[in-house]
């Protein structure tokens, strides 16, 4: 485990790693229309208009519904205002919109630590694995990669974490081992890297 101290820069994905995991994917795919395996947001973009309008406003619907749900993950108040009085730069990089982001973060008690041009969604940023959005945030806050800690519950956190040489922390719940390569440090919760 490395030590909270060295660094003041955090990112946070949001979906099931500040909050509990509420989407249900394979019901998202099902309404959308998309098959089980494929990546929703991809597979919109390569959607012909206006089909791809349609699926956009009811991704947006889909999300709402979701961001409503939010609750926060384990320890996630307390590690949030551990960095916040440490004096640590805070983010949050999520391939949802960014309003969805601002009212689950408000949903779980935490918003008010974060910046609102510091949480970037996918129209502020391409969606991650693209490491844009860590990109933009490391320029925001003058700071080099190596100096970012990106924590996430999906390979395409750790791939854009690790795109900038930035430390990644896995969340996995389920404590499964998954994308050693692309893992510095693996916990079960939040709660661990207090």
């Amino acid at each position: 485990m490395f030590d909270l101290n060295k660094f003041r820069h955090w990112v946070f994905d949001l979906d099931g790693t500040l909050t509990r995991p509420v989407h249900d994917f394979a019901h998202m795919r099902r309404e959308l229309g998309i098959p089980e395996g494929e990546m929703i947001l991809e597979t919109i973009e390569q959607a012909p208009e206006p089909r791809k309008q349609q699926l956009l406003q009811r991704l947006d619907e889909l999300e709402g519904h979701y961001a409503r749900q939010a609750q926060p993950a384990e320890g996630v108040q307390d590690l949030i205002i551990r960095l916040h009085r440490a004096g640590c730069k805070l983010g949050i990089l999520t391939r949802n919109k960014k309003d969805f982001a601002i009212s689950s973060l408000q949903a779980i008690g935490v918003a008010e630590y974060f910046h609102a041009d510091e949480v970037l969604g996918r129209d502020e940023a391409r969606p991650k694995p693209d490491p844009e959005g860590l990109q933009k945030l490391c320029q925001r806050w003058q700071v080099v990669g190596d100096g970012l800690v990106m924590v996430g519950d999906f390979r395409f956190d750790l791939e854009a974490g690790k795109a900038i040489d930035a430390q990644t922390v896995h969340v996995s719940a389920a404590g499964a081992v998954e994308w050693p390569e692309l893992t510095d440090v693996r916990i079960h919760s939040l709660a661990e890297l207090l």
